[in-house]
């Protein structure tokens, strides 16, 4: 009796633990239920820089690891620990994420989650053009822009030329005129954003200097001492000078003695060629003197303040020829070259509102 009591218990206490046991797993599977598409902002934290990184974040009960499948790339899956999260870079796209977990005994569950990667238009385009005569040189900076693309606007079916960012490009247009050079910022993926700039090319500035040509830049250069210009229309288109445009050129009262213009030169006075520069002038008084200077020899010979001459008008509010006539400064080498032309007037008192007007400043022999 004693025996049969002691076989009846072993055999309960086994029943009831293997009933734990049992029950134990069937409660451990884990579930990926809770974390449908109602959460997948749980799940998937998307960056918003256009780098295209996407760090992913899988989450369920009862889980012990998953396994991620990126539904991209190379790499087929990653391992990862509860409450850890792994990082993949994706492109512009849509597709399919796939998590797997697995419980403590070993069961596996597995969801699949859709996952859209799209890139944000770039923001705040600013472009740099930087002219030298023909040559054009292009920048581009943009908040998220990968890369970018210039259209030079000279050439019909343009295909745009790559812009590395903090790169530049450069381009060399074959004629004077007015482009329209648009600079596309590209997100890395659909979205773009994009600036067109109207940009003047000139052609390289120098004598002759006819005030009349929209292919030459007549602002270059500046003012110093209290001097102003403009380039008008011809005030007194009589005489020797009907042509449209002049320059005008205002001492304005107390300008300095040594006040003036400078204008550099992209195509050197060659005096190989010439060395007298001819000028048609329009004062209302007549007496004093015009300086012509030739400044910023090539090679540096002759120094600057050798190549000055002064001529005085002699005739009032009538257009005049003055010559400079540089072969009477024996310092000038006969082959002299200059990049800067300066003109004063006046040089021996200030100012006191003076106008005069200048116009088809040449090099002649």
């Amino acid at each position: 009796m004693k025996k049969i009591k002691l076989i009846f218990s072993f055999i309960l206490v086994l029943l009831v633990a293997i009933s734990c046991t049992v029950e134990g797993i069937n409660e451990d599977t884990a579930l990926l239920g809770a974390e449908s598409s109602a959460n997948l902002n749980k799940i998937f934290d998307i960056s918003t820089d256009n780098s295209g990184k996407v760090t992913i974040t899988p989450t369920a009960d009862g889980a012990v690891s998953f396994k991620v499948e990126y539904g991209h790339g190379t790499v087929s899956s990653v391992k990862v620990a509860p409450g850890a999260s792994t990082t993949h870079v994706y492109p512009e796209g849509k597709y399919t994420v796939k998590i797997t977990a697995t419980s403590i005994s070993g069961a596996t569950t597995e969801q699949t989650f859709p996952l859209d990667v799209v890139y944000r238009a770039p923001e705040n385009l600013a472009v740099t053009l930087n002219k030298n005569i023909h040559n054009l040189k292009v920048k581009a900076k943009a908040d998220y822009a990968k890369s970018y693309l210039v259209y030079f606007g000279d050439v019909p079916n343009e295909v745009g030329t790559p812009l590395a960012t903090d790169g530049e490009v450069a381009h060399d247009y074959a004629v004077a005129g007015t482009y329209n050079v648009k600079v596309v910022a590209l997100s890395g993926g659909a979205a773009k954003t994009e600036k067109t700039t109207p940009t003047i090319i000139y052609n390289a500035y120098g004598l002759p200097i006819t005030y009349e040509l929209t292919t030459q830049n007549y602002g270059v250069g500046g003012t110093f001492g209290g001097i102003s210009t403009a380039v008008i229309a011809n005030p007194f288109p009589t005489g020797l000078n009907t042509s449209a445009t002049v320059w005008k050129y205002t001492k304005s009262t107390g300008a300095e003695t040594w006040s003036g213009t400078y204008t550099p030169l992209d195509s050197p006075i060659d005096f190989a060629t010439g060395n007298k520069i001819k000028l048609l002038m329009y004062a209302t008084e007549v007496g004093k003197n015009l300086n012509v200077e030739l400044e910023w020899a090539v090679g540096g010979t002759p120094a600057n303040g050798v190549a000055v001459l002064k001529v005085a008008n002699t005739v009032a509010n009538s257009w005049q020829e003055l010559v400079f006539d540089f072969s009477t400064i024996a310092a000038i080498p006969a082959n002299a070259k200059f990049t800067q032309l300066v003109f004063r007037y006046d040089d021996s008192a200030k100012g006191s509102g003076e106008v005069i007007y200048i116009d088809n400043i040449r090099l002649t022999n």
